[in-house]
């Protein structure tokens, strides 16, 4: 069976071998490492050597990923158009501004 992962509201999925898996109970190893479960990682889109912010809220320990600013350019929503010819003239007028 292939491996599909789904995320709804927040909560991950995970279909494997039927099993549904959307929090999972994980110990601290020394120095109060953290292993993120294999699923976790990419349900959410991180791999060795992306960065996480967390954030304490009461006595919860919260783990959210800090989006690479490449991949977000490549691969996210788009929230504007604009021609290489508009973009030039852009550029020429903000240079005219900068070198007068």
């Amino acid at each position: 069976m292939g491996r599909e992962i789904f995320i709804f509201s927040e909560k991950i999925y995970y279909f494997w071998d039927f099993i549904m898996v959307s929090e999972v109970k994980v110990r601290l190893s020394r120095k109060n490492t953290l292993y993120i479960p294999k699923a976790m990682a990419l349900a959410v889109g991180i791999r060795e050597g992306s960065f996480v912010k967390l954030r304490v809220e009461g006595l919860r320990i919260v783990i959210e990923p800090i989006l690479d600013p490449f991949d977000l350019a490549l691969k996210g929503s788009k929230f504007a158009k604009t021609t290489f010819e508009e973009f030039e003239k852009e550029s020429e007028e903000m240079q005219d501004e900068l070198f007068k």
